[in-house]
Parts: structure tokens; C-alpha cells; sequence
């Protein structure tokens, strides 16, 4: 990377070494955070013993960086675990669109989740509600004693619903929510014995059973919202005019917000990025997904989580909300070294901060999607990147697998039968 030189290569362009090399110069990571996000000394056997059941290793997953965001003024660099070709390197081509227009601006609701409890065999569930609701100091009290640590932090309960199940496979039935602040855990833990200690007591106001006692992962009251503007002039590339993939986007997207089957794929775009930074910081991506695609049905019809349109000066704007209950602390954020090195490098000091990268980097990888699917297609650079996966597959090795990709992309006929039938002739040629 000499100067002299001329320009310093791109981040990509850079070998394995020196990308690590560049990351001990360039951010406040440590050697030993450097090796624990590369895999050299991660996660071990040992400590994933204490984690899960009936361990007989680890299971990697590629980790790369995305950048080029620049999110509430501040440049973030964004490590993402993911296996798919063209992930990282679209949400990082987004970030540099967006960032022509002064990036992301996001931001994220109180920490709140939800612990709902079952109440069953009521002989007057509408009074029985009522009294609940009349004992709702007793109660929070009571849900404040839990965890006296989270209550000096300023989390603990906040409010607490009652809803009414009129019509359901066993009849109507209660369910109780309690409305918890969780600070910057993901919060299941804390709500779930929340809720479990309130059991009692809830039987003994209603006179009816509780059965399930657990947190919900419908977070629609812990929301993480993201906008940007890209500029008119950033859009045109190729023979594409701007007008042209301004207007093939919007119209990309109005097809998911529209139609369910197109919603699905759209959406899973977006978790693309959303799910690479959950797991990179060892948190709970499962969670994420149910909720946000329960948020995406809120209406009673499955929808786009984002939305596309054009400002008064015909640039591209785009927003994304989304339930996102993230943490941390707790869990595998404060046990997983690559996970703690993760949340390092991204400067994040609370939940909120991590929900804000991410719901960005969603709608970045949605912004890259959409572009894509409305100009040149979808295939052209997931091919080129799909390629070296196929040519790995196909027993290439070393330099033979640039060299074989290549030749894929150009014949535009990337399967593995055509890659092996390419390594024979090379190796038949060379011996």
C-alpha cells in the first residue's frame, strides 16, 4: 500500500494479511481481537461445551467487513457472518450511494419487550380482566423485585396489558403482557422470569390457570428505523439513466408491497444484511426473523418492511422499520470472543447504537438488491462472486481458482459440471 505507488489498492483487492494489517491500523482492535475475528484463536471447543448440549465442535462461517457506512454522522465499519456471495459486497456498494447523500439516519425505541402469560379456564374472563388491570401497581411492584440489578440500570417493567382471546381452537382465554425495559440485553432471560414469578399471582386475582408464561418476539415496541437519500447523480451507471433506476426501484418495490410472494423474497433480501450483523455479534437471529416478518403481517397481509420513493428533487429516498431485539450484554455477546471483538470494532455502546447499524445495513442490502433486480439483474455480480464457490466445489485450488471463475462468468455458464470439465482439460493439457 507504498504511496508511491500510485492509489492504494481496494479493500478486496487486499490479501487475507494485509486486510488484518489494515484493521490493526485503522481501528482500535487488538491483535488478539484480530485473531479472534479471523478464527485463529475464536471460539473453542471447550467454551462451546458450556454453551449448548452434547458439543462435538464449532461450525465457521465467513466473517468480511462492509464499509462505507456512515450512519448518524459516524463511519462504521460493519463485520457480517454470512455464506452468500455478494452480501457484503452489496451492502457496502449501498453505503457508498448513501453516504453521497450524508448516509443513514436511524434510530431505535425504548428497549421494551413483551412477556405474555396464557390465563385459562376462567368462569367471567371479561371481569377476571378487570381485576388484573385494577391490580397493575401490585403487580409491576411485584415484577420490579425481580431483578433488582436491571431496575438500577433504569430498565424494569413499564406497563402491563390485558387482552382478551375471544375466539380460538379451545375457547376464549386471557393473555397478560408485561411490558419490560431491558436495557441492553436482548431481554428473554429477564422477561421470561419476570413472567414466571407473576404466575402465581395472576391465578390468585383471576381464579383461572396460567399456562404459557414467556416473552414474545413480536418486539413491536422495541422498533429500529432507518431513512437515507441517494442523490439523483449517483444512481445513472452503464447506459442506465438515473430517472431509469430511480423509477426500477420504486417499482421494484411497490411489486413487494403489493404482492406476498414477491414481499417474502424482498424481505429476505433485507435479513441478508439484518441476519450477518446479528450473528457476527452473537445475537439471536431466529428472533430477529420471526419478528420481523410477524411485523410484516401486522396488517392481516404480508408486505414489504421497507419503503422507496422520490423527494422534491427527484432523489431516491428509502426507510426501513422492523422489530429489533438486540443485546450486549448476556448471552453469547459476552461469551463468543469473535463476537466481542465484533461489537468492538463497531464502537456500539448500548443496544440501541447495535439496532441502529443494523437496521441500516437492511436497508442498504435492500437498496443493492433492488438495483440490481431492476437494471442489469440479479445474477450478473452474484455470479461472478458464486463462481469461486463453484470452482472450489470443482477441486480448484491456489490461483486456479480466480482463473477458473473468470472463465465461468465469460461463457456465463457457472455449474460445476463446466468447471470440472475445464480443470481436466487444463491438467490434461499440462501434463
Amino acid at each position: 500500500m507504498d504511496a508511491s505507488h500510485g492509489t492504494p489498492p481496494k479493500f478486496y483487492d487486499l490479501s487475507l494479511e494485509q486486510r488484518r494489517q489494515w484493521l490493526i491500523e485503522h481501528t482500535n482492535l487488538t491483535p488478539e481481537d484480530i485473531a479472534a475475528l479471523s478464527g485463529q484463536a475464536g471460539l473453542s471447543a471447550e467454551q462451546a461445551d458450556h454453551m449448548i448440549e452434547n458439543v462435538i465442535g464449532t461450525f465457521a462461517l465467513p466473517l468480511g467487513l462492509a464499509r462505507h457506512f456512515v450512519i448518524n454522522g459516524r463511519e462504521v465499519l460493519v463485520p457480517m457472518a454470512v455464506e452468500e456471495p455478494s452480501v457484503v459486497a452489496g451492502a457496502s456498494f449501498a453505503a457508498r450511494l448513501a453516504r453521497a447523500g450524508g448516509g443513514f439516519t436511524a434510530h431505535a425505541t425504548a428497549p421494551e419487550m413483551i412477556g405474555q402469560m396464557q390465563i385459562l379456564n376462567l368462569a367471567d374472563p371479561y371481569s377476571a380482566r378487570l381485576r388484573l388491570l385494577e391490580a397493575r401497581e401490585e403487580l409491576l411492584a411485584s415484577a420490579a423485585a425481580v431483578d433488582p440489578v436491571l431496575q438500577r440500570l433504569g430498565g424494569g417493567p413499564r406497563d402491563l396489558e390485558v387482552r382478551l382471546i375471544e375466539s380460538s381452537p379451545i375457547g376464549p382465554f386471557l393473555v397478560l403482557h408485561l411490558i419490560y425495559d431491558v436495557r441492553d440485553a436482548m431481554g428473554a432471560n429477564a422477561v421470561n422470569t419476570a413472567v414466571e414469578r407473576l404466575a402465581g399471582r395472576v391465578q390468585a386475582i383471576t381464579g383461572g390457570k396460567v399456562l404459557l408464561r414467556i416473552l414474545s418476539n413480536l418486539a413491536d415496541r422495541r422498533l429500529a428505523r432507518a431513512r437515507c437519500t441517494i442523490p439523483l447523480s449517483e444512481l445513472a451507471f452503464g447506459d442506465f439513466r438515473p430517472e431509469e433506476v430511480r423509477d426500477g426501484i420504486i417499482a421494484a418495490w411497490a411489486f413487494a408491497a403489493a404482492d406476498p410472494y414477491r414481499a417474502a423474497t424482498h424481505n429476505k433480501g433485507i435479513m441478508n444484511g439484518v441476519d450477518a450483523v446479528v450473528i457476527a455479534t452473537g445475537n439471536d437471529w431466529r428472533a430477529v426473523e420471526a419478528g420481523a416478518h410477524a411485523y410484516a403481517a401486522r396488517s392481516g397481509r404480508y408486505t414489504s418492511l421497507s419503503t422507496w420513493g422520490k423527494d422534491e428533487q427527484g432523489n431516491l429516498v428509502g426507510t426501513l422499520e422492523m422489530p429489533l431485539a438486540v443485546g450486549i450484554v448476556g448471552g453469547a455477546t459476552r461469551v463468543h470472543p469473535a463476537a466481542r471483538a465484533a461489537l468492538k470494532l463497531m464502537g456500539v455502546t448500548t443496544a440501541r447504537e447495535l439496532a441502529e447499524i443494523i437496521v441500516s445495513v437492511g436497508l442498504a442490502q435492500n437498496l443493492a438488491a433492488l438495483r440490481a433486480l431492476a437494471t442489469e439483474g440479479i445474477q450478473r455480480g452474484h455470479m461472478a462472486l458464486h463462481a469461486r464457490q463453484v470452482a472450489i466445489a470443482a477441486g480448484a485450488s491456489g490461483e486456479e481458482i480466480e482463473r477458473l471463475a473468470e472463465q465461468l462468468v465469460r461463457e456465463n455458464t457457472v455449474r460445476i459440471d463446466r468447471a470440472e470439465e475445464i480443470l481436466r482439460e487444463w491438467r490434461e493439457k499440462r501434463s
